[in-house]
């Protein structure tokens, strides 16, 4: 069974920096792509990073690009996302994703808010 168990969030000021973890499981995780998703109260979800398997080519949402930074440790089944200088508008539900039935699974998400 494919599980994803996202860790990390908080109550961070803004301006301030947090790291998240998620941890893969049911699948080779070295062979395929993550995400990073978000879902913030009355918005859609929101693609945020990804990273391929080898880290070769990384990509970040415009709203985000310069501040986060996605990584991951393919010996730990792990993904990371750093967040710097994070603004009010960062608060949300933070979600990983991969694997070979994308957005079949999901994790209970880790909760960021911002607020000063």
């Amino acid at each position: 069974q494919v599980q994803f168990s996202e860790s990390g969030g908080g109550l961070v000021q803004p301006g301030g920096s947090l790291e998240l973890s998620c941890t893969a499981s049911g699948f080779p995780f070295s062979r395929y792509a993550m995400y990073w998703y978000r879902l913030a109260p009355g918005k859609e979800r929101e693609l945020v990073a990804s990273i391929t398997d080898i880290s070769d080519i990384i990509r970040y949402a415009d709203s985000v690009k310069g501040r986060f930074t996605i990584s991951r440790d393919n010996a730990k089944n792990t993904v990371y996302l750093k967040m710097n200088s994070v603004k009010l508008e960062d608060t949300a539900v933070y979600y990983c994703n991969g694997g070979p039935d994308l957005h079949r699974y999901w994790g209970q998400g880790t909760q960021v808010i911002v607020s000063s």
